[in-house]
């Protein structure tokens, strides 16, 4: 008798707007399986619009796991992505012997297929010393002394993320050694076979599809929504993009015009980091986001 293929985990990475929720929920759909979200940003509920979190016809009929489940004011970190999202993980696995994970968030993406480092502890008087320099002077000078204690950092990290910024600076200024220097390169979990796909696309067809993607944002309601969530801006939730750039609309920093082309390029730049983060792995195949059929088989000849 030929033996089963053993259990299967597929990936789907790529930069915002490129595909990767039809991409997912096609593959899952063809396995008979569920997607699990890695995408930090459309775990809030209350962010539906900002975040492009897909509509229930977007997904195809197919069981999502992490999409809206949780409150602006709970704060998740990778780790805690990784231990709600291993037994889901597991129980896929189980019934179906294939599931699917998808997302932009590289450091989410990570966690469940490597594990974290072993770093400190949050330091919470030195948390609370960044924070209020954050609230004080905003983010420009806290990037600047991460540039200056680790470089290395600084020129990967998601710089729109004051929650990532400020753990990294701690990092470097709790242990006196730059936060890159205590990051390792762990492996992939063995028990389960792991195929990446990463979605390929022109620069300018995918800047174009991110402009269309703001456009249809603000068409849809961003700005209204934005504005309901106003008295929770300080949260850790908001100060991303789509959200900030609106906020400083509102104070009068900039036009609604400004404020939207603002809003693009910061997507863009966004896209940019998670395209290198993707490159820095060989595993990832690179193909278009819409030759399902060339997904599927991918898929099939590695298993």
């Amino acid at each position: 008798m030929p033996s089963l293929p053993r259990p299967t985990l597929i990936v789907i990475g790529g930069p915002t707007a490129s595909g990767k929720t039809l991409a997912a929920a096609s593959l899952a759909k063809h396995y008979g399986t569920g997607v699990i979200s890695a995408d930090s940003r459309q775990f809030y509920h209350a962010m539906r619009i900002g975040t492009a979190r897909p509509l229930e016809t977007e997904l195809l009929g197919v069981e999502h796991h992490f999409l809206g489940h949780l409150e602006l004011e709970e704060v998740w970190s990778a780790g805690a992505f990784a231990r709600a999202a291993e037994p889901v993980l597991q129980d896929l696995l189980t019934t179906r012997g294939i599931a699917v994970l998808v997302g932009g968030s590289g450091l989410y993406i990570d966690a469940l297929l490597k594990g974290l480092d072993p770093l400190p502890a949050s330091d919470g008087h030195m948390r609370e010393e960044l924070q209020e320099r954050f609230q004080a002077n905003g983010l420009a000078p806290i990037l600047e002394e991460l540039q200056r204690q680790d470089p290395a950092t600084w020129s990967r990290i998601d710089r729109q993320n004051p929650h990532r910024v400020i753990r990294a600076l701690e990092v470097c200024l709790s242990t006196g050694r730059p936060y890159s220097e205590q990051r390792t390169a762990p492996q992939d979990r063995t028990d389960v076979d792991i195929i990446r796909i990463a979605l390929d696309l022109p620069r300018k067809e995918l800047y174009e599809r991110i402009d269309q993607r703001v456009d249809r944002m603000v068409a849809d309601g961003l700005v209204e929504e934005a504005r309901s969530l106003v008295p929770h801006r300080e949260l850790n939730a908001l100060r991303t993009v789509g959200y900030r750039e609106l906020f400083d609309h509102f104070d009068g920093t900039l036009s609604l015009d400004e404020a939207i082309e603002v809003i693009k390029q910061h997507t863009r730049n966004y896209a940019k980091r998670q395209l290198t983060w993707l490159r820095r792995d060989a595993t990832w195949k690179w193909l278009h986001p819409t030759e399902h059929a060339q997904h599927i088989v991918h898929v099939d000849a590695h298993r």
